[in-house]
């Protein structure tokens, strides 16, 4: 896919059992380079932010979560969710900076476990994996998501 190879190659995270309460045992393909991605092996700190290059409030919160990335204080994931264009979801990923790993999610096989109702939604992650909160809708400034670092995950900037 053209400009796959300018977004951040996912991971290969070893192998760990499922944790209750934690991301479900689904395997998604990376939007760039790099292998599949496993989300029951994730562990925290970590965002993880569901988006669609189609979702308008997708595009408004966008500046907040690369500034996160540039930060280094989390591990993220963007998750491309239910969209027909995988090839303007590089785009968009390329053009506002989004420098963290993407995993691509077309048919919603994380619907039912993280409730998705549609994008934008972010997921925060602990060090032991489990699912801490889940933000429904966009952010609306770089404020609302460093209060929800500290209060969901103890991280400060």
């Amino acid at each position: 896919m053209p400009g796959a190879d300018r977004l951040k190659a996912c991971p290969s995270a070893p192998s760990k059992p499922p944790v209750s309460n934690g991301l479900p045992d689904i395997s998604l393909p990376c939007l760039g380079t790099g292998p599949d991605v496993r989300l029951a092996d994730l562990r925290g700190p970590l965002v993880i932010n569901v988006w669609a290059q189609w979702c308008g409030p997708c595009r408004d919160e966008a500046p907040y979560l690369a500034a996160l990335a540039k930060s280094g204080k989390v591990t993220m994931l963007g998750i491309d969710y239910d969209d027909p264009r995988p090839e303007l979801a590089v785009k968009f990923a390329d053009a506002e900076g989004l420098a963290y790993p993407h995993v691509v999610d077309q048919d919603k096989a994380i619907q039912r476990a993280l409730k998705v109702g549609g994008p934008p939604l972010t997921v925060f992650v602990d060090d032991k994996g489990t699912v801490a909160y889940v933000h429904r809708g966009v952010l609306t400034s770089r404020q609302q998501l460093d209060q929800l670092l500290e209060e969901k995950l103890g991280v400060t900037r």
